[in-house]
């Protein structure tokens, strides 16, 4: 019949002993209580030179920033052809420059307070932000592009100008930031949508009525607990083929509020004491 019994006196001490040397060992290098801190995403590690960008031609499907990945599709349709979509890198500082080619500059001439490198974003299926794990988001500074604003200014062959001939048609251009469960823009809807208005004629008085020009704070803590954000657009100039009004906007300092993920040393550690005290248990036959 077996038989549980326990080791002598003298070898329990021994196993006491080892014990607490695991949990001296185990307070060590156990992570302190995970602290809440602030990652502002700022593109400025892209290093990017001045005046340039990066549209995706290289590949790679995305862009990482502050541990963060932007979404990228790039496709070389030939004949100096491009198409791309999601989020491009950008230092172009144009302000001045009227229609496509100019597609790559914000209308501030640069990102927030004066920095080089921000992104501008086109819809699109690699139209998402995934945010690191355990990050909120917390804000996002939005402005337009020197192309869409010019074409809601003045107009163009594609696009109307805001307001018509008069300035009171009443016109608007929005972004609205969406949260997701699933990385990639996927998975189920999370939070409040956060719709930012980046141009507005509807107002009674039309001496109200804006064509954002500057770096603006959205407030994104409605998606709290989006593991994605995508970004849709939104006009009152709608054709035939959808929207008239170019469908681009520029980001920059997306502020998240992160928090620090332990190591699993923890558990291990844990594991390890526990089997050294069973490891002083014998079964007799």
């Amino acid at each position: 019949m077996s038989q549980l019994s326990l080791v002598s006196p003298q070898a329990s001490a021994r196993v006491f002993f080892a014990f607490l040397i695991c949990l001296m060992i185990l307070s060590l290098v156990t992570p302190a209580p995970a602290l809440a801190g602030t990652l502002i995403v700022d593109f400025e590690d892209a290093g990017l030179a001045a005046g340039s960008f990066d549209n995706g031609s290289g590949g790679g499907g995305g862009f990482t920033s502050g541990g963060t990945f932007f979404g990228n599709s790039f496709a070389d349709d030939g004949g100096g052809f491009v198409a791309w979509n999601g989020f491009a890198l950008s230092s172009v500082s144009n302000t001045t420059t009227r229609g496509f080619t100019n597609q790559y500059a914000a209308a501030t001439g640069g990102g927030v307070g004066g920095s080089g490198t921000y992104a501008v974003a086109y819809p699109g299926a690699a139209m998402f932000i995934d945010l690191p794990v355990g990050a909120s988001p917390q804000s996002i500074r939005v402005t337009n592009t020197t192309y869409a604003r010019l074409d809601m200014l003045s107009g163009s062959g594609f696009s109307k100008q805001f307001g018509g001939s008069n300035g009171t048609d009443p016109d608007f251009f929005s972004v609205t930031f969406r949260g997701r469960d699933g990385l990639g823009g996927t998975g189920e809807a999370v939070g409040s949508p956060v719709e930012f208005l980046l141009a507005d004629y509807r107002f009674a008085d039309s001496a109200s009525d804006f064509i954002v020009d500057t770096w603006q704070e959205v407030d994104l803590t409605p998606l709290g607990g989006a593991a994605s954000i995508v970004m849709e657009w939104a006009s009152s100039d709608v054709g035939d083929f959808g929207i008239n009004t170019p469908t681009y906007a520029a980001i920059d300092d997306l502020t998240l509020l992160t928090t620090a993920v332990p190591e699993p040393s923890t558990s291990l550690l844990v594991l390890v004491a526990a089997a050294a005290m069973a490891g002083r248990l014998r079964i007799r036959q």
